[in-house]
């Protein structure tokens, strides 16, 4: 049960009618001993012996002649053929018919958690509804698009492959990928992933990449990796478990010799070999990690949340800081207006004008701007003749007279005054300002600022509460930007870092690094070194980001910051089931090879102990796979 490589390579369908027969040679041959004489009961004893054992040892002949590996299910058939010599043949029938039972739950109960993630394959829809370039719409299957397609999204459907929105808006349930409850509302340039559904409206979608190179197929193709790429601890059970073989297969053999030099009859010293080489098989011990990792693995990508493998799981378990650049990870990395402040027009007329002029822009001040003004269903001002200054701002003309929005140092060029008390508040410089007038005439001013995401002051919270001894918020703003955002999410002054640069992030996670294990929490596009530096790289918001997936050891694909918590947990609490699948393992198969020395155990006891306790951990290890990685508490405002 090493591996069970022949479990995995044969078809389920084989490995139940196996089961099925040895099942019932085993229920003929205990009718004949127990219940009535029956005919020909050898024969249903050879049965449960070739349906029980021979795929077994078909396996490990081969894996020992082949790659000179001891596989620990040889074990279970010598066991069972030492046992047959000695006239106990119900015995070692009733060893083969459980090892052939566990070895069927045990399969199925993994394939389990490996399927748990392919199965976002079942969601992609087969065909869509693709727009022609004379307008017409005709369905196609999905393998046909490519980028640059356009296709009709009907309500209800389901996004046939990566795009952004062209036309319409609306709400999309992202549960399938981000693990997020809660639909998402959506619009022109939005992007939306493969096998997310659309609810409500028709939408008109773009194509970004074709299906092979879709969201779900780089989740697919991650998790698949992860499960390849052993943990540690995966690898010390897999060396223990070859080695510790050996030394079972060779102490059997020596305790037979010492029973026969003890004088005990040879099928009495035959038989108490055997039970012992069955008690002390390590099946349970080697099985009890992959168990758990594997469900951890699954349920974490259920929920959004990627691990490239059981090592990066272990290391997050270990994990006393978390380090988080600031923008785009605990913030919405998107300027929003914050203030308003009028001086010689209303707020509204102020919008107007504002976002006239900074209509020409590509700054993200202008975005804030015109989401500002659609929010408040205003026109922005027609303003022609538009300029760029450089690190000042812009001016223009208005039908009013010229107009200038800017910095402090545009308004000095202008010969406007800025010690205005209205503008009294803006002085703490812990935003951005821009000020607009005309001539040396100030009109009024606003107040830009990126937001912390409403999810981030409750994940930090989480992750202390959860006994995380330092968090440490990293950032290239000036210090009152910072000091800003930092206090507003519960962080001390002193775990506040601004006016940084890429290769100060390093620096400071290196130091970090030498008091303990450290995590970096970035965007995965800028954040690269700080990530690669981090004994775990989380990047945050990683869904259509290939950047992002190749930067870090683990991927949210979602921008909440609960699931960081959530991820958290789930690593903790695999590292517990680990240490008591371990611990009971150990204790089990300790107590039954004392049994089998000292205590003359029954062989169908030990086989019993043996393939229960291994059963055991399989489905301790499975607990994994209902964890929740998801939060149901709604995320509070932002602050």
């Amino acid at each position: 049960m090493s591996d069970h490589n022949h479990d995995h390579e044969m078809p389920e369908g084989l490995d139940l009618v196996l089961t099925l027969l040895t099942l019932a040679g085993m229920a003929y041959a205990i009718a004949d001993r127990f219940l009535v004489p029956l005919p020909r009961t050898e024969l249903a004893l050879l049965l449960v012996f070739f349906a029980g054992g021979a795929p077994a040892a078909f396996t490990a002949l081969r894996e020992l002649f082949r790659e000179a590996v001891l596989d620990v299910d040889l074990l279970m058939v010598v066991a069972a053929l030492a046992a047959a010599v000695v006239g106990a043949a119900l015995e070692g029938a009733v060893l083969l018919t459980l090892f052939r039972l566990s070895s069927m739950l045990e399969h199925r109960a993994m394939g389990k958690a490996r399927r748990a993630v392919e199965a976002l394959m079942a969601l992609r829809p087969e065909t869509a509804f693709r727009i022609a370039p004379d307008g017409t719409v005709g369905e196609v299957p999905v393998a046909n698009l490519a980028a640059g397609d356009r296709v009709i999204l009907r309500p209800g459907a389901r996004v046939p492959v990566d795009g952004r929105i062209a036309e319409g808006s609306g709400s999309i349930d992202e549960s399938t990928i981000t693990g997020e409850s809660i639909p998402v509302v959506k619009g022109p340039g939005d992007r939306v992933h493969e096998a997310t559904v659309n609810l409500h409206t028709i939408l008109t979608v773009e194509v970004l990449r074709p299906i092979a190179e879709s969201t779900v197929a780089r989740m697919i193709a991650m998790v698949t990796e992860a499960q390849a790429q052993k943990a540690p601890s995966e690898r010390f059970s897999a060396w223990f478990g070859q080695r510790y073989t050996v030394a079972v297969l060779a102490g059997s053999i020596l305790l037979f010799g010492f029973f026969l030099w003890l004088g005990q009859p040879f099928d009495m010293a035959l038989y108490r070999a055997a039970t012992v080489l069955v008690a002390a098989s390590p099946c349970a011990v080697v099985i009890s990690v992959p168990a758990a990792i594997l469900s951890a693995l699954s349920a974490a990508a259920r929920g959004g949340v990627l691990f490239k493998g059981g090592a990066a799981l272990e290391t997050l378990a270990t994990v006393k800081t978390f380090a988080f650049d600031k923008t785009g990870t605990l913030t919405t990395g998107k300027a929003e207006v914050t203030r308003i402040l009028p001086i010689a027009v209303d707020e509204a007329t102020l919008l107007c004008l504002l976002s006239g002029i900074e209509s020409h822009s590509e700054h993200p001040i202008a975005d804030a701007l015109r989401r500002a003004v659609d929010l408040r269903g205003l026109t922005p001002a027609t303003v022609r003749n538009v300029k760029a200054h450089p690190s000042e701002g812009i001016t223009g003309i208005h039908a009013t007279g010229p107009l200038w929005a800017g910095n402090p140092r545009m308004a000095a060029h202008m010969g406007a005054d800025l010690t205005h008390p209205a503008l009294a508040s803006l002085q703490d410089g812990a935003e951005t300002v821009v000020y607009l007038g005309s001539g040396s005439d100030l009109i009024g001013a606003i107040a830009v600022a990126d937001q912390p995401r409403a999810t981030s002051r409750d994940g930090l919270a989480d992750l202390r509460a959860a006994g995380i001894e330092t968090l440490a918020m990293m950032t290239g703003d000036r210090r009152p930007v910072a000091l800003r955002i930092g206090q507003s999410l519960g962080l001390r002054p002193e775990e506040i870092h601004a006016d940084l640069l890429p290769a100060d992030k390093v620096r400071l996670v290196s130091e970090l690094a030498a008091k303990g294990r450290v995590a970096f929490v970035g965007d995965g596009v800028n954040d690269a070194a700080a990530l690669a530096r981090a004994d775990v790289g989380i990047a945050m918001g990683a869904a259509g980001s290939e950047v992002a997936l190749q930067a870090a050891e683990v991927a949210l694909l979602s921008e909440n910051m609960d699931r960081l918590a959530a991820a958290h947990r789930l690593a903790r609490r695999t590292a517990s089931i680990i240490r008591q699948n371990l611990v009971f393992a150990l204790g089990a198969m300790v107590l039954l090879v004392i049994g089998g020395l000292f205590f003359d155990l029954p062989l169908p006891l030990a086989v019993l102990g043996h393939e229960g306790g291994t059963v055991l951990v399989v489905l301790n290890g499975l607990r994994l796979l209902f964890d929740p990685i998801r939060s149901d508490r709604r995320p509070r405002p932002a602050h």
